[in-house]
């Protein structure tokens, strides 16, 4: 009896052993996603500020000309 309660013990700790490599392997893998998803969304924020910039320099250029043609009508 002590054999077969021996022997069932060190087939739990090679299954937790087993299991927790296993667990191990996953978390390093999604370690390295989040890192990715990290770096993407970074890269993301700074076109979307980029974009935000140009969109504003943009829309200034208009307004200018809308003025420019808005005093262009008023005098002629």
């Amino acid at each position: 009896m002590l054999e077969t309660s021996l022997s069932q013990l060190e087939q739990l700790v090679s299954d937790l052993v087993q299991k927790n490599q296993e667990l191990a392997e996953r978390n390093a893998q999604i370690s390295a996603e989040l890192a990715q998803a990290k770096d993407e969304n970074e890269s993301l924020q700074l076109s979307l500020m980029e974009q935000e910039e140009k969109q504003g320099a943009t829309a200034a250029r208009i307004q200018a000309l809308v003025e420019r043609a808005s005093v262009g009508a008023v005098n002629a």
